[in-house]
């Protein structure tokens, strides 16, 4: 177990379009991302809310991007440093 379990907890909620358009605009500055989404993750199906988290490593928000491929969990990217995280 981490010292800072509080990081796998959800931060907050965001609608589905916000999350959306956050996960676009990381796309759209990391070119990178496009494919280590498309190997770690599968597409998402349609919800009008979804969790954030924070990120313990560099203080940004965690925002869902897609279904893990090989656990159960979500993929989730951040907003400050563009790495990608189990949820």
């Amino acid at each position: 177990m981490t010292s800072n379990i509080s990081q796998t907890y959800p931060y907050s909620s965001e609608a589905d379009a916000e999350r959306a358009a956050a996960v676009e605009a990381l796309l759209a500055a990391h070119g990178s991302l496009v494919v280590t989404l498309a190997a770690e993750a599968t597409p998402l199906n349609e919800r009008e809310r979804w969790w954030t988290y924070h990120h313990a490593g560099c203080g940004g928000t965690l925002h869902v991007a897609g279904y893990a491929r090989e656990k159960h969990a979500v993929v989730t990217v951040c907003d400050r440093c563009a790495k990608t995280a189990l949820r």
